[in-house]
């Protein structure tokens, strides 16, 4: 079975809920609290009264004894609808005079009048008051207890009471809670809602910035979005860019070697024209290499751990490789640098970015041109270029080659032209090992130098 995803409107209604619930049982607490201690107040009161009542009814007789007349009044006042028993007794200097023997008074602490206390009587929990008092007979002073206790059904009935009204209140509450965070959830998701409908009908190759109003807690996810389609397009347009590129490159020598194939048949010069089909194929498989190396830089994205290099071992041998082709495209091919010059890099990357660039001078230089590769120390690193004394190209020309060899620019243009996919595999090899290719004007007479600037491995 699928999960089901998460809804944020839910989980805001669920943790709103929790939070209003666990205050809600607090409150429950201190108000039981609460309740239990007004209940037992308002009982104390009415005990205290009615013990007070029946003191009023306690006078010395003619023989000088005290004579007990109970108020109905004085009992009535503890009559309630959760039909409590009530208990009293009265005690003289001598003893009982009326009542429950068998209750218990109260303890009245020294100094006080009035003593209140729980306890249970005949197996049943009461209520305790007992008052002192006195009264005055011509042979002096008779003191006296009342003791009034009461069964504590209707005091705990009211304290349910209290309790029952507040947790309906606070249930109410909580409806009330859920109602409203329902409600504001759904008006402070409605930016998300508008901005998925926004990406929803938006068409399938749209890769434009979504451009809807959010508010400041979406806006980095907003942002983030614009972003990600950003890079997309751009992802987008380079495999565009590589499938043109692509079939420009490689349409052009495949008719050139069939055409030469099929002059082959036709004619007795079937030698020379089989050696052009031969160039035209090494032609196919060179283009080939460097789309797939192209593709292969631009598909990851990772820029590749560098270590350390022998930059000047390398160009030496790049030197040499392209000393054939440099001969027989009658240009001279030199090497001019240390014998070792350390640097960090990447060797394979760093050797096809050289050969690229040496191979692109021996292209469109004419005969009788100098290619010399320089591998020289710099304050920031060693500096690695490539110069010719070929004629000097035009403003427009060298804008146009700068802006090939700049990864933000010759990205994102076309890479068909006069160089081929060669700057454009060097100005994504530069930015893969975090560098930049600079070009510059060899001298008055004319030619280029195109460097690179590689970090020291210190």
């Amino acid at each position: 079975m699928a999960d089901h995803p998460a809804s944020l409107r839910r989980s805001i209604l669920a943790w709103l809920l929790l939070a209003t619930a666990a205050i809600g049982i607090l409150a429950l607490i201190d108000t039981r609290i609460e309740a239990l201690r007004t209940a037992r107040e308002v009982s104390d009161r009415v005990l205290v009264g009615s013990a007070m009542a029946i003191a009023e009814g306690v006078t010395v007789d003619a023989e000088g004894g005290l004579a007990v007349a109970i108020p109905f009044s004085a009992l009535d006042m503890l009559s309630s609808t959760a039909q409590d028993q009530v208990f009293y007794r009265v005690d003289g200097p001598l003893g009982i005079l009326t009542g429950y023997q068998d209750l218990a008074p109260a303890s009245v602490a020294a100094g006080q009048e009035t003593g209140l206390a729980d306890g249970t009587h005949g197996g049943i929990a009461v209520r305790t008051a007992t008052i002192l008092r006195e009264l005055t007979s011509g042979e002096g002073s008779l003191p006296f207890t009342v003791t009034v206790a009461e069964t504590t059904r209707a005091r705990d009935a009211l304290a349910r009471s209290i309790l029952t009204r507040s947790a309906l209140r606070i249930a109410g509450l909580i409806a009330g809670a859920a109602l409203v965070a329902w409600a504001a959830a759904t008006y402070a998701l409605r930016p998300l809602d508008r901005l998925s409908r926004a990406i929803a009908s938006r068409a399938p190759h749209d890769l434009t910035p979504i451009a809807t109003d959010a508010p400041a807690e979406l806006r980095p996810v907003l942002d983030a979005l614009n972003g990600f389609l950003a890079r997309l397009h751009k992802a987008m347009a380079a495999l565009q860019n590589f499938a043109g590129n692509a079939n420009h490159q490689i349409r052009t020598p495949l008719t050139v070697a069939r055409t030469q194939l099929a002059v082959s048949m036709k004619t007795t010069g079937r030698h020379e024209a089989l050696d052009k089909a031969d160039a035209a194929l090494v032609r196919i498989e060179r283009v080939l290499e460097q789309v797939l190396l192209l593709a292969r830089v631009e598909a990851t994205g990772a820029r590749p751990a560098l270590a350390k290099v022998d930059v000047a071992a390398l160009a030496r041998e790049v030197t040499a490789e392209l000393m054939p082709q440099a001969l027989r495209l009658g240009k001279d091919l030199g090497y001019d640098g240390p014998d070792h010059a350390p640097a960090a890099s990447e060797e394979i990357l760093l050797g096809e970015l050289l050969r690229n660039l040496v191979d692109n001078a021996l292209r469109h230089c004419p005969p009788g041109t100098l290619v010399t590769v320089h591998c020289q120390s710099s304050g920031k690193g060693l500096r690695l270029c490539v110069t010719d004394n070929g004629p000097p190209l035009s403003g427009t020309e060298f804008a146009a080659l700068s802006a090939r060899l700049d990864p933000a620019t010759g990205a994102a243009g076309p890479r068909s032209g006069p160089h081929g996919l060669g700057l454009s595999i060097v100005a994504e090899i530069a930015r893969a090992l975090r560098t930049r290719v600079r070009v510059e004007r060899a001298g008055d007479a004319g030619g280029l130098e195109i460097s690179v600037l590689l970090a020291g491995t210190d």
